[in-house]
């Protein structure tokens, strides 16, 4: 504590004095120091253990808020990143109680397409999601999130590209199928047309009557 590392010092000092005024004045000076350690004893608070004075209860708080606020954070993602979302890891620092506090976290989040456009668009907004669920994104959050973004533009773009090469597809064999119909009628327009002149020729011809003139 800086009061006893003070007190030693002083304590040091008084004992190279020699003459009795300069004695009597370091008494004075030692009461006076006492008054104010005392003050300053009466504003510790014992924390962990450890006696802390004001500053360091206010730098004590400041870690303890900041250890709240950055776990909540890395937990929002966890929450909203269900299955792609991995353990969070957290950077800690000693605070004045001897403890150790959260100063910074991150959780690592899993970025993969899907088999198909749809799954890609799913997979796309869950990762938007867990980027943007605690209620103060960092800039990373937010870069996660655009990249998430751009993966969902990506796959509706496929998707619709993927849904008009299939219609192509279907309207081809739909022409296909139409044109094999109109094939099959005129085939049996043509059979038909053909037996019946078969039909006509096999028939046998009649005698032509013939008058003689006597």
């Amino acid at each position: 504590m800086q009061v006893n590392g003070f007190a030693y010092g002083l304590n040091n000092y008084y004992h190279t004095i020699s003459s009795n005024d300069d004695k009597q004045n370091l008494e004075n000076q030692q009461d006076e120091q006492k008054q104010d350690s005392n003050q300053n004893n009466e504003q510790t608070q014992m924390v962990n253990g450890v006696a802390l004075d004001s500053k360091e209860l206010q730098v004590l708080r400041e870690l303890q808020d900041t250890d709240r606020n950055v776990k909540a954070h890395e937990a929002a993602h966890q929450a909203a990143g269900g299955g792609l979302t991995g353990p969070a890891s957290f950077s800690y620092t000693r605070g004045p109680d001897n403890q150790m506090y959260a100063i910074a976290g991150e959780v690592p989040i899993r970025v993969q397409k899907g088999n198909t456009p749809e799954e890609t668009i799913a997979i796309a907004r869950q990762i938007i999601a867990a980027a943007m669920a605690p209620s103060d994104p960092s800039p990373q959050d937010y870069k996660v999130a655009a990249n998430a973004t751009k993966m969902e533009i990506e796959a509706r773009a496929e998707a619709v590209k993927m849904k008009a090469e299939e219609a192509d597809v279907n309207n081809d064999k739909e022409t296909k199928t139409s044109e094999t119909d109109e094939n099959n009628n005129t085939n049996e327009e043509y059979k038909s047309s053909i037996a019946d002149v078969y039909k006509r020729n096999s028939m046998p011809e009649s005698n032509p009557i013939l008058s003689i003139a006597s």
